[in-house]
């Protein structure tokens, strides 16, 4: 009998979430300074009828911290999402970095979907129009929205933002959207066939000649310029992304983080390369070598990036680039290493054996046809004719395609991941339900006086405390428990106001093993142990 009570008090019960667990408090004690290892009886989640330990926390991922405890490896479930499985961990006081290496792959996918959301969010790809909270939160008027004191410019601010930045706020920012890429379209066009000949129009030039019976005249075409309706079209263009870049930098939340925006500053410098241009054939067109500065109106291509404020696609399609600079960079790297050794290889091949047409008279000659031939391209404007050049040239090729082909899967999953995800999030609905905080109710003594009433009990009906004595039940006293300690309703007197919640997860200010009076006795102790287990003994009876 000594040996099963002995056992019996080594074991600890943990009920959590409605699922018991029971193990050895040795057990409990092999991971220190964690919050299994630190279980008492003087804490508020303890029940001493049945002799128990709550926690309102998963069961299923506390299964595996059970575990840990055990074998000392700890496992990450499948079934539970990382997050959620990092917020028990710290409850529990264990690191998640001991997780073992067999599931650390599936445990921090979890990170890398965090990290994906977080560059979602910066991308800005919302579909939905914004709320005026929104709005105000954005600008820095949240105060004065919820207030009411906003002025007539800050409720004209975030409307002209929404208007020009915003295109699926209104369907006037649909309309101005729709303009505003068609202007972008136009002025490409127009920049690429205004260099066309037959877009052209020939400048004439009279010139005398000296014969030798007189002079006469000659017509002379000295060069060509772009039609005049060009220009007139690429006027409007511009005069329209001058006022669209203006009225959007007034109105941004923050000019700063405006300009540093790569796509706004490549607007800006494609509307200021306009005026450059006009400047230069109204001050500098009499100047040599003028046409030369007509380069920096390349710039103006440039404004197809512009089309990613209204495509989510090109937006997935640049960060996708972004996301994959380390696999781009090694695929360069070995591309040129590449490069170099074939070139190296296919000079001195073609010398081995007399060649009289000869193609590759220098190695940097041989770095254009390897850059050619690794890229699969293949000009023909430089071949080897040696039999000893065509083997160095069939690795090239092969070389090449395993060098290209290896780091394309790697962005290719890249544009899946950002793309599933940016789906994912249009379907996802834009209120959600708010969970509220609550905590556990604490249910107060009623007035009575500490050793009348129980010292964290709750009074009972007249003779609720007589009937318990008469049951059998200890009595007030200095080896006992206080009358109405422990008692539920219907449980020794009917009719109770109800026991205080003891599943808390504070500790409890006026524990029955605080009070001198009030201690419970190692008899008492037994027996709760005993009819928990399911064991009853004479002794256990008393």
């Amino acid at each position: 009998m000594s040996i099963l009570n002995t056992d019996s008090e080594n074991r600890v019960i943990l009920n959590v979430g409605g699922i018991r667990h029971e193990t050895y408090k040795a057990t409990l004690k092999k991971i220190p300074a964690t919050r299994l290892s630190k279980l008492t009886e003087a804490l508020g989640n303890y029940d001493p009828i049945l002799n128990e330990y709550f926690f309102d926390r998963h069961p299923g991922v506390f299964a595996q911290v059970l575990n840990y405890y055990r074998t000392g490896k700890l496992h990450y479930p499948t079934d539970v999402c990382g997050p959620l499985f990092e917020e028990e961990l710290d409850f529990w006081g264990l690191d998640s970095n001991q997780v073992e290496p067999c599931c650390w792959m599936t445990y921090t996918q979890h990170r890398d979907t965090q990290e994906t959301l977080t560059v979602l969010d910066r991308l800005d790809l919302d579909t939905e129009k914004p709320t005026d909270e929104e709005l105000a939160r954005k600008f820095g008027f949240e105060e004065a929205y919820y207030e009411g004191t906003l002025t007539w410019w800050q409720k004209l601010k975030p409307q002209m933002w929404s208007l020009f930045d915003e295109p699926y706020s209104s369907l006037a920012a649909k309309v101005i959207s729709i303009v505003s890429v068609l202007f972008i379209c136009i002025s490409i066009l127009s920049f690429c066939l205004k260099t066309h000949p037959d877009m052209r129009v020939p400048v004439i030039v009279n010139r005398s000649v000296n014969t030798g019976n007189g002079t006469s005249w000659a017509v002379d075409k000295t060069h060509t310029n772009a039609h005049d309706f060009f220009f007139y079209i690429e006027c409007v263009c511009n005069a329209w992304f001058t006022i669209e870049f203006l009225i959007r930098i007034t109105a941004s939340p923050n000019r700063c983080v405006f300009i540093k925006s790569s796509v706004n500053l490549i607007d800006m410098v494609a509307t200021l390369s306009f005026y450059l241009d006009l400047a230069l054939q109204r001050f500098a067109s009499h100047l040599e070598n003028a046409d030369i500065l007509e380069f920096l109106s390349i710039i103006r291509i440039m404004r197809l990036f512009k089309l990613t404020r209204h495509s989510s696609g090109l937006k997935i399609l640049i960060q996708t680039f972004r996301a994959s600079a380390k696999e781009l960079t090694l695929l360069v790297f070995f591309l040129v290493l590449g490069i170099v050794i074939f070139a190296s290889l296919v000079y001195y091949a073609e010398r081995t054996q007399y060649n009289p047409k000869n193609d590759f008279k220098s190695i940097p000659l041989g770095l254009w046809w390897a850059l050619v031939t690794m890229t699969t391209v293949g000009y023909g404007d430089m071949v080897p004719k040696t039999y000893v050049g065509m083997f160095v040239g069939a690795l090239c090729a092969l070389a090449g395609v395993l060098t290209i082909a290896l780091p394309v899967p790697v962005i290719v999953s890249n544009f899946a991941m950002y793309y599933s995800h940016t789906q994912a999030r249009a379907k996802l609905p834009k209120k959600r339900r708010r969970v509220l905080p609550v905590e556990q109710p604490r249910v107060r003594t009623l007035g009575a006086p500490l050793g009348a009433a129980g010292v964290a009990g709750t009074m009972g009906p007249p003779g609720c405390t007589q009937q318990h004595m008469q049951s059998g039940g200890p009595t007030s006293g200095a080896g006992g428990l206080a009358p109405g300690l422990g008692q539920t309703p219907g449980v020794g007197c009917a009719g109770g106001i109800g026991p205080q919640n003891r599943r808390m997860n504070a500790i409890k200010t006026n524990h029955p093993k605080d009070v001198s009076f009030a201690t419970k006795t190692e008899e008492d102790r037994r027996n709760s142990n005993l009819r928990t287990n399911g064991t009853k003994t004479a002794g256990g009876l008393g």
